[in-house]
């Protein structure tokens, strides 16, 4: 308790308390102002303008358009906000600031620079048109470095696809005037990440080097140069898994998985360890196999007939889909627009056995009713649209379409081609999506080579196979070699005046050295005009006219005599015709369907040669197993003089290529050791096509086969001419490669029966590269 006194020491000990006081009071005030931030009221005075700064190639009014505050509104700190983030998020300007200087708004900006120029410095697995396509930032756009953040990515992902795992990438940014920058992108590639191993857990019944075989990807060695398969791909990965999903369920494991399928890197960083991880379960046959409808007036028993499944045999899914749309393809011949085969399929687990029902219904009623196309920069959108066995407004068939990317693809103008199907503006309508990789379709080349036919050869052509993206086909070629040589100009118009017809001419020029085989050499000079269209979709029609000049010279001294007679120059003036079915699924390497071919020529519309010429041939290829082919081959023909006897260069000969074992014009009628050729052939082949355990990747195939064929009705009669009816021949093996450097093909063939004045010939190589 206090006590005031009259000294007054205790009320000035007060004052000073209360003074005291104070200060504390004001220094916290102090504090508190200069600790708060600076008050921007939520609401404040009226803008009088809004001005920007710092822009040159944005217009004032498009940073305006952004800014929600305008001269007359009151300042609002949120709406400011607001602006600032729209500003930002254009992608225009790298920093902007929005601040209020008494009654005026001022926004500065600064703007991005411009890309001048896109530039890779160190790549060389990857060109610069391939890294260009994957990035975002182009010439002539703002550059963000949010957006090059992202090229960057993106070009690491995509040397990591192509198995560049160490790939370092830097962008560089070199300053130009006018607010301009050149982006350069340096690149370290480092060392290739190949696949060191690939290994299968869980597998009982196939061995880790049968399932390597099945899937894409393969572990790398030392000759897997010209391909990509031994880098590791995720995606491919992903591929693989379904590869051996697939081929389980074609040995019958209908309860197989893959549990997982993991890669691994090396601690090295040099290279990866793959990891199948999987569940074969157990293996089924196939049970109770039927064939259903609902279609009235459909015979179900022709229909059975072309089940491939049966009773009893091991479980297969391929043949299950290899059915359905046999079945599918044959009711839509019979006028059933809107067909679905759904198998039905019961598994017995007790009885490890699989019932399969093939319910042939009505699908849904769909109709095309647009086709759009994408992707094709060069080739018309109507060289595409023939090729569809689809039109818009057509009924939706799934069998049409597959057939119209086989026959797309088969242009070879496209490096992919992908169909699909959307709904349409209904639910009856169905839009078709067609995107197109194109590929390129000039070609100029260079060969080198050599084959027991032409000998050491060369050669140069350049082609175009879709001049001005209209599908047409031009080529000129020149062909040397020791034995042969060869000038042609070839041009094809696939649809002649929009139809459905081919048409197209040859000029050509060739000479042969046939001193080996008949003593004299040969030179030909002509041109052709042919034409050609379908009669059905297997089916095709060619005709065709030839003017061509024949020279027999160069008769060696030792020729016999029917030889030297047939030394001098002809014309042949001839109409000719092929009439084709060809069901083959593949040209170059068929392993299923056929070909039967009937030619007919006719020599004597002008000229000095008269004849009638007519050729059978065809070919059966059946895949027995995975990648083994037998093939059945077999040609006829004969050629009858009409006037006058039939010259040399017009008559039939046999041996070579078409007939292995013996010489060309080794078979037939011989004089004096010279080939005179016949006027009637057969021969057939038999052969059969197989792999020989290297890697799927090197393309190298063995065979084996068997020929056999006769040529005989020699034209000219007498005591030296020697002439046979009699049926030749020969057996062999032989190797092919279709390799990076070209065609590969050696066989080697033995003569069984052969007359003694047959010529034959044991070993046939040929060898060719185009770079």
């Amino acid at each position: 308790m206090l006590a005031f006194d009259d000294t007054g020491h205790t009320g000035g000990a007060l004052r000073r308390l209360n003074r005291f006081a104070g200060m504390i009071a004001l220094c916290v005030a102090w504090i508190v102002i200069i600790a708060a931030p600076p008050a921007v009221a939520q609401r404040g005075g009226t803008i009088s303008a809004v001005l920007v700064e710092g822009n040159s190639r944005v217009e004032p009014e498009t940073i305006r358009s952004y800014i929600e505050l305008r001269a007359g509104q009151a300042y609002d700190a949120e709406a400011a906000n607001r602006a600032l983030k729209a500003l930002l998020g254009t992608g225009l300007f790298s920093d902007v600031t929005i601040r209020l200087e008494g009654s005026q708004l001022i926004v500065r900006v600064v703007e991005n620079p411009i890309i001048n120029r896109v530039a890779f410095e160190g790549n060389k697995k990857l060109d610069d048109d391939q890294l260009r396509q994957e990035v975002q930032t182009k010439p002539r756009t703002v550059f963000t470095r949010a957006k090059v953040q992202s090229d960057v990515q993106r070009l690491v992902e995509v040397y990591r696809r192509a198995g560049k795992f160490n790939a370092r990438i830097e962008p560089k940014i070199i300053k130009l005037d006018q607010n301009r920058v050149d982006l350069v992108f340096e690149i370290n590639e480092g060392a290739t990440t190949g696949i060191r191993r690939i290994t299968f857990v869980g597998n009982e019944h196939f061995s880790d080097g049968t399932l390597r075989g099945k899937i894409r990807t393969s572990e790398s060695a030392w000759y897997k140069f010209f391909t990509s398969d031994d880098r590791y791909d995720p995606d491919r990965l992903n591929f693989d898994k379904e590869l051996l999903r697939k081929f389980y369920l074609s040995e019958g494991y209908a309860d197989f998985r893959v549990l997982s399928a993991v890669a691994e890197l090396a601690p090295d960083q040099d290279g990866f360890f793959v990891t199948f991880t999987i569940s074969e379960g157990d293996r089924y046959k196939f049970g109770k196999i039927d064939v259903s409808t609902r279609f009235e007036g459909l015979n179900v028993e022709a229909m059975k007939s072309l089940v491939t499944t049966r009773e009893g045999d091991w479980y297969d899914a391929d043949m299950v889909e290899r059915t359905i749309n046999a079945i599918a393809e044959a009711v839509g011949t019979l006028g059933y627009a809107f067909v679905e085969v759904r198998p039905n399929i019961r598994r017995n687990k007790d009885k490890l056995t699989i019932d399969v029902d093939y319910n042939i219904q009505e699908g849904p009623r769909v109709y095309v009713e647009r086709i759009n196309i994408s992707g094709n920069t060069r080739t018309l959108d109507k060289v595409i649209r023939r090729e569809f066995r689809l039109a818009e407004g057509d009924a939706f068939n799934t069998a049409k379409l597959r057939r119209s990317q086989e026959r797309l693809q088969n242009l070879g103008f496209f490096e992919k081609v992908d169909i699909s199907n959307q709904p349409g503006s209904a639910p009856d309508k169905t839009v078709i999506e067609v995107n197109v990789v194109e590929q390129s379709t000039g070609e100029i080349s260079f060969g080198a080579g050599y084959s027991t036919t032409a000998g050491i050869l060369g050669d140069i052509a350049v082609r175009e196979r879709n001049l001005l993206g209209r599908g047409q086909d031009l080529r000129l070629g020149l062909s040397l070699g020791t034995k042969s040589t060869q000038i042609d100009l070839s041009f094809t118009e696939p649809y002649f005046l929009d139809r459905n017809v081919s048409a197209g001419f040859d000029i050509f020029r060739i000479t042969r050295d046939n001193q080996k085989s008949s003593s004299y050499d040969e030179s030909t000079l002509g041109f052709a005009l042919r034409g050609g269209w379908p009669i059905s979709e297997h089916t095709r029609q060619t005709v065709k006219y030839t003017l061509r000049r024949d020279e027999i010279k160069n008769v060696g001294s030792n020729a016999s005599p029917l030889i030297r007679a047939q030394a001098g120059r002809t014309w042949t003036s001839e109409v000719g015709q092929i009439l084709a079915w060809d069901t083959r699924n593949n040209r170059l390497n068929p392993t299923k369907g056929w070909l039967l071919r009937y030619e007919l020529d006719v020599g004597g519309l002008g000229g000095t040669e008269h004849y009638v010429t007519n050729k059978v041939d065809g070919a059966y290829h059946y895949e027995v197993f995975e990648e083994v082919v037998i093939s059945f081959l077999g040609q006829a023909g004969a050629v009858v003089p009409v006037k006058d006897s039939l010259r040399i260069n017009n008559r039939l000969f046999l041996g070579g290529d078409n007939f292995r074992g013996f010489q060309i014009g080794g078979v037939g009628p011989h004089s004096g050791g010279d080939a005179l050729g016949g006027k009637y052939f057969y021969v057939g082949t038999a052969e059969l096509s197989f792999p020989i355990g290297l890697p799927r990747e090197l393309g190298i195939l063995g065979k084996t086969f068997v020929d056999a064929g006769s040529l005989w009705g020699a034209e000219e009669k007498g005591a030296g001419v020697m002439d046979s009816k009699l049926v030749r021949v020969s057996a062999g093996i032989g190797l092919q490669w279709v390799s990076p450097f070209g065609p590969i093909r050696v066989d080697y063939a033995v003569p069984l029966r052969r007359e003694n004045f047959d010529k034959k010939e044991n070993f046939r190589f040929s060898f060719g590269t185009r770079f």
